[in-house]
């Protein structure tokens, strides 16, 4: 099986998506358009999404390198649901985050 290289130069997004049953699934991807799919389909994407059914791209934020992306997604994903529906709504990141404490 040949290995895939990492990509770490680009566009990077921070994306959160609600499942069939509402819940929130957040990921970081260099191709939303591929990994919207795969969440989609059950292959390649998470199991997750896989099991709770990925419906609706909810949230987007868009970054120019890996790292800041990467590391917003674990920022997002200690979260309560609370406050990623905040986030959905329209409050912005750095207001739901400073709220929280992160």
């Amino acid at each position: 099986m040949k290995k895939r290289a990492f990509i770490r130069n680009g566009t990077f997004w921070v994306y959160i998506l609600q499942c069939q049953d509402g819940t929130y699934y957040t990921g970081y991807t260099n191709n939303l358009d591929r990994r919207l799919k795969q969440h989609k389909t059950g292959k390649g994407g998470a199991l997750y999404t896989k099991w709770k059914k990925a419906e609706t791209l909810v949230w987007t934020k868009q970054y120019c390198r890996f790292k800041p992306a990467y590391l917003m997604e674990m920022r997002i994903k200690a979260l309560t649901r609370l406050q990623k529906e905040a986030l959905v709504k329209g409050i912005r990141l750095e207001r739901v985050l400073a709220k929280a404490g992160k």
